[in-house]
């Protein structure tokens, strides 16, 4: 079915709740949504097509047929929807795989035994479990081998070998170094696994070891009161850490997210007892804002989940939130809040969970974390609809209203980019206007991108910042206007002390000094454009000046002092030419080359 038929059959859809199921020409479910008005809905799919998202874009190419069944209400919908959702699995449906599952800790059954992860049951060894959270597996197995100093490592201890860098900063009692027999070590290990069994670390475990360490030093055995109080010290560091992770509130989960190049990482951290019980992370493609994900995010991460906590913080506000508090709250029989916090302890929880979706989306797209978390601070703090990859700056520079220029530095994913860095001397007019100058500069910038002859000028950017305040962008504006162009611009403001103190907006200044990172990555945009345009400003006057000197030989104007110039590079090598080489330039006569010549060999 074309769109057109298409668009047709959506006009004719009631104007009341319920869910339509799209479908492609073999009649597989594509993709299934509710709506709450199923005409006004499915017609924007048909319709608006310069609007939607690249993913959506595809799934609509891809639709020859839809159905739709009419619900009583929103919320009926909503039921529905997840019901056939979880049936049809549709491609273009966010859909997240089924984290349930069994993890264990296992003892090898070897002559050195190692406490390892396991997520399957063998024969080769013992086994503590099941789990039902592989994050708590992992803290237990790593806060063991702190613990009792357990090697993590994989390494023979059969033979002596040099001890690695946990030996030196007190990880490991290296047993790679030969200094400890097999049965004592693998007594270690049995420690390590009673106390695996024996839950969690609680004070009457402190105080059983200090009786042991007690022990042991009135025997005269050091070496174990010591090793036992290492044990004690290492027990009281990861209780001192669990704290930094406990909350006011006994259970909770916690969502944010980070968007990159049309990728989207979720962190959830799940809070039980008042402290960090698991943790997981997803990937969504093709997402351009967190708000027109997080409502069927929601939806598919709860659905069939007896689990519930009474409390949901999220990171962002998002359209159909109430219709999901209400949904979660029947389906646990119990009231069920999604909450935006603003301050204190739950504002930094979410700051962290934030934290935890970078550092995974940084190692997925191979980003660095330092520049993942800067965009996206940038784009919430100036309010962007996608994270600004692609930023452009620009400056004017002259000297008392003469060679007025610009410079024009790009910053590709936070970092220079300096193949796209331009030049440009202002020609509609003479004299001394940043304002016309800067739209002048705008204005040939994006006549270039239209006529597309220039590839360097075909990328647009995603965020343009101006040295200046909002003067600056309300001479700019007309230009994106006249050729049709939505990109943010903001200004870049300066302190008394030519220091960056701000970011304009038509509106008014959005102080930037108390978000540490934004504020260093934009002092470093606008110390990197202001260098750039004074340098290309600083260099024209360097070749007036020597122009100048030029124009003092015979038959020698401006025009042709230009023209020496741009063809030898530098005076030295004017100074150094003969005849033949100076009358190849465009311009020169013979009797103008001897002029020269003479002219450098009297000085």
């Amino acid at each position: 079915m074309e769109i057109r038929q298409l668009k047709q059959k959506a006009n004719n859809l009631p104007l009341k709740p319920g869910v339509y199921i799209m479908k492609d020409k073999g009649g597989k479910v594509i993709y299934i949504g509710k709506a709450k008005a199923l005409k006004n809905r499915v017609t924007q799919y048909f319709g608006l097509g310069n609007q939607h998202t690249e993913k959506v874009r595809r799934m609509v190419l891809n639709v020859d047929d839809f159905e739709y069944i009419v619900c009583d209400s929103e919320f009926e919908a909503l039921i529905l929807e997840n019901s056939l959702i979880k049936q049809h699995q549709p491609k273009y449906n966010i859909l997240l795989k089924d984290d349930k599952g069994s993890f264990y800790i296992k003892i090898t059954d070897e002559k050195w035994k190692r406490i390892k992860k396991a997520v399957t049951l063998d024969k080769t060894g013992e086994f503590i479990g099941p789990y039902n959270s592989g994050f708590i597996v992992s803290q237990t197995v790593d806060e063991v081998q702190k613990i009792f100093k357990l090697p993590s490592c994989n390494r023979s201890f059969d033979k002596p070998t040099k001890p690695c860098l946990d030996y030196h900063i007190g990880l490991c009692d290296a047993p790679c170094k030969a200094n400890i027999s097999a049965n004592d070590y693998n007594k270690t290990v049995q420690a390590a696994v009673e106390y695996i069994k024996n839950g969690e670390i609680a004070e009457n475990s402190i105080s059983a070891l200090t009786k042991q360490m007690e022990a042991a030093a009135e025997e005269l055995n050091f070496e174990l009161a010591a090793r036992i109080r290492d044990r004690i010290n290492a027990i009281n560091k990861i209780r001192q850490k669990q704290k930094v992770v406990e909350i006011s509130y006994k259970e909770q989960d916690v969502f944010a997210s980070v968007i990159f190049d049309g990728t989207a990482c979720v962190a959830v951290l799940k809070f039980r007892n008042f402290k960090l019980w698991d943790k997981q992370h997803f990937f969504i493609e093709d997402v351009t804002d967190k708000t027109d994900f997080y409502a069927e995010f929601l939806q598919q991460y709860y659905v069939g989940k007896t689990d519930i906590p009474s409390r949901i913080l999220v990171d962002s506000e998002f359209e159909g939130s109430d219709l999901i508090e209400n949904w979660l709250s029947k389906t646990m029989d119990k009231n069920i809040s999604i909450i935006l916090p603003k301050q204190g302890e739950q504002k930094r929880i979410i700051e962290m969970c934030q934290n935890n979706a970078v550092q995974n989306l940084s190692e997925k797209t191979e980003k660095t974390t330092r520049e993942m978390s800067v965009l996206n601070e940038l784009k919430e703090l100036l309010n962007l609809e996608k994270v600004p990859k692609i930023i452009e700056a620009y400056d004017i520079s002259n000297m008392s209203g003469d060679n007025n220029v610009a410079g024009m530095v790009v910053f590709k994913d936070a970092k220079p980019y300096k193949a796209g860095y331009k030049r440009f001397k202002i020609k509609g007019f003479l004299g001394q206007d940043d304002y016309r100058s800067m739209a002048e500069v705008l204005d040939r910038r994006f006549n270039e991108y239209q006529n597309g002859e220039n590839e360097s000028f075909n990328t647009l950017p995603d965020l343009i910042l101006l040295d200046g305040a909002k003067g600056q962008i309300g001479a700019v504006l007309p230009v994106l206007e006249k050729y049709g162009l939505n990109i943010a611009i903001f200004g870049m403001v300066k302190d008394s002390k030519h220091r960056t103190r701000a970011i304009a907006t038509t509106g008014g200044d959005i102080v930037i000094k108390s978000n540490r990172r934004v504020f260093t990555f934009i002092t470093n945009i606008q110390d990197e454009v202001h260098r750039f345009a004074i340098s290309f400003q600083k260099q024209l006057q360097s070749k007036k000046m020597l122009g100048r000197e030029l124009t003092k030989i015979k038959g020698i104007g401006d025009k042709k002092a230009n023209a020496l110039l741009k063809h030898f590079g530098s005076m030295i090598k004017i100074k150094n030419a003969d005849i033949q080489s100076l009358v190849s330039v465009k311009g020169i006569t013979e009797q103008n080359a001897v002029d020269i010549v003479e002219y450098f060999n009297k000085l």
